[in-house]
């Protein structure tokens, strides 16, 4: 699905999408439970950088059009491997968030994304200048990218890269990019 999906600050829509989502193990069922209370406890900025303990963040494992192999971002500011994705920005709407986040990380257009969440991360981001330890309470989608699709580095990528499943023990990257790929493709 493409959309549309309009930016909307109200955080009701994305405590809906939040609980669209089916965890797969226990788990994600408590990390769930965590981003629900979180949203709960902070109704009016839970999607706001300036929320200081943490916000809602939306990420994407882009797909090739064959869904042979996704797409990664080696990180310019966290130095690592992973999904594209970044801030709501005050949008409540997650999966316009994650396509969009997605369309601008890999220069691609046509994305089509999947509305229900597959995956659920909180991980904490460290410190920098201006900036405390904070949280980020990560939902993630899968879409699809079309056909002859080509990613163009951004501004937040030092390097964009398809990897099929079997290519990630040549990379770092951590246990949440490992689970999203067992999501989309099944066990290595």
């Amino acid at each position: 699905m493409r959309g549309p999906f309009p930016p909307l600050d109200d955080l009701a829509l994305a405590r809906r999408v939040l609980e669209s989502y089916a965890p797969s193990d226990d788990g994600q069922r408590a990390v769930r439970e965590r981003v629900l209370a979180f949203v709960d406890a902070h109704p009016t900025d839970a999607h706001r950088r300036t929320c200081l303990e943490g916000h809602l963040t939306a990420a994407t494992l882009l797909l090739d059009h064959a869904c042979e192999r996704a797409l990664l971002t080696f990180h310019r500011k966290l130095g690592r491997w992973l999904q594209i994705g970044g801030h709501c920005d005050g949008d409540a709407n997650l999966p316009g968030v994650a396509l969009r986040e997605a369309s601008e990380e890999s220069g691609i257009a046509g994305i089509e994304i999947d509305p229900t969440p597959i995956d659920l991360d909180l991980h904490a981001i460290p410190a920098r200048p201006g900036e405390p330890e904070h949280l980020h309470l990560d939902v993630r989608f899968l879409a699809r990218a079309p056909r002859g699709a080509v990613a163009r580095i951004g501004p937040e990528s030092l390097d964009l890269r398809w990897f099929a499943p079997h290519e990630l023990a040549a990379v770092d990257v951590d246990a949440s990019v490992l689970r999203l790929f067992r999501v989309a493709f099944g066990p290595a």
